[in-house]
């Protein structure tokens, strides 16, 4: 199944982005919607697949705002269409007509994770979205409750094999990179753990913080903001390098434990079949506002990295990581169907 998704992810990229290779996509000068879009009186809609408040909701909101001011003032709205696994939003926009009009702003789970966690999906994940702009690259910290009785990885490891069963960690949802991250701990390490799924990310850091479950690979800006108020404590980052906002907490992958390090992102697509030349206009566009200084600074405010990579580099990252996760995922034997 993963060579199939690779093999169709290539294809992909050779119909729908591999002209901005060509074009790049470096700085422009402001540009008129009607120089770029199809339909100039019609308004952008970026559909996001996760509830109002969410990090990735503020940073889809502050994109349509940048991208306006980018098209003199053109609408670009936020419409929030959260739930099923994301399944609900990204369904919206597959629907969609190709004309750049209607995007999806969503992370790493609806193209990477979820067509390898269940049979069907109401989406083609390649032949039904066009790959944009990978606005972040964004990662999972493990925390731990204030009162468990350790400190840092060796001492998880130690305490989980000196009593078995007695550890249990918090998902956002079944399949999610939360759950997907303690099942891969668990293989490196050896250890077992009770999974806890809860119902979004606010849930389970609460269920962290309220001392109902021990542990839980939290998102960056999430796990940074328990860390620093003493509501949590930083056992190590799920990263390839440590996260630029805790320079002290090291990563996992330094605390002896490899292959830990799958960071996850966020990213804009439009419907399938985009044409080559508005695929590379809409992704100029798209990728200068990631760019902007108020971007990334809110990007640093969450504990993310910057990335705007384009059309082409964003479809080999996704058909990459599509590879990735589902290697995890047969490992693991998870399904959700």
């Amino acid at each position: 199944m993963v060579r199939t998704y690779k093999r169709r992810f290539c294809l992909s990229l050779g119909l729908s982005a591999l002209g901005s290779l060509a074009m790049g996509f470096g700085a422009t000068t402001a540009a008129q919607a009607d120089e770029v879009w199809p339909h100039p009186g019609k308004a952008i809609r970026i559909v996001v697949p996760l509830p109002a408040g969410s990090g990735s909701d503020v940073a889809a909101r502050l994109l349509a705002k940048l991208m306006s001011d980018e098209l003199k003032g053109h609408p670009v709205i936020v419409d929030n269409k959260p739930g099923a696994s994301t399944f609900i939003g990204a369904q919206d926009v597959a629907r969609s007509p190709a004309d750049g009009h209607t995007l999806l702003y969503t992370i790493v789970i609806t193209h990477t994770q979820n067509p390898h966690l269940y049979a069907k999906l109401p989406y083609d994940p390649v032949r039904d979205f066009t790959p944009l702009t990978q606005v972040m690259k964004s990662a999972t910290v493990l925390i731990a409750s204030p009162n468990a009785p350790f400190n840092n990885l060796k001492e998880l490891v130690a305490y989980a094999k000196a009593n078995p069963d007695k550890l249990n960690y918090a998902s956002y949802s079944p399949g999610s990179t939360s759950h997907l991250n303690a099942e891969l701990l668990q293989m490196r390490t050896g250890i077992k753990m009770l999974h806890v799924p809860y119902k979004g990310a606010t849930d389970a850091s609460r269920a962290l913080v309220a001392g109902d479950v021990q542990l839980y690979f939290d998102g960056t800006a999430s796990a940074v903001g328990l860390i620093k108020a003493g509501k949590a404590k930083g056992i190590g980052s799920a990263t390839p390098t440590r996260v630029s906002a805790l320079p002290d907490l090291p990563t996992i992958q330094e605390q002896g434990v490899d292959g830990i390090n799958i960071v996850g992102w966020q990213g804009v697509f439009g419907a399938g079949k985009m044409s080559p030349a508005l695929t590379d206009k809409v992704s100029n566009v798209i990728s200068k506002a990631s760019r902007s200084k108020e971007m990334l600074a809110l990007i640093e405010t969450q504990g993310n990295e910057a990335s705007g990579a384009g059309a082409a580099e964003f479809a080999r990252i996704v058909a990459s990581d599509s590879m990735k996760w589902g290697e995890v995922i047969k490992a693991a034997g998870i399904r959700l169907d």
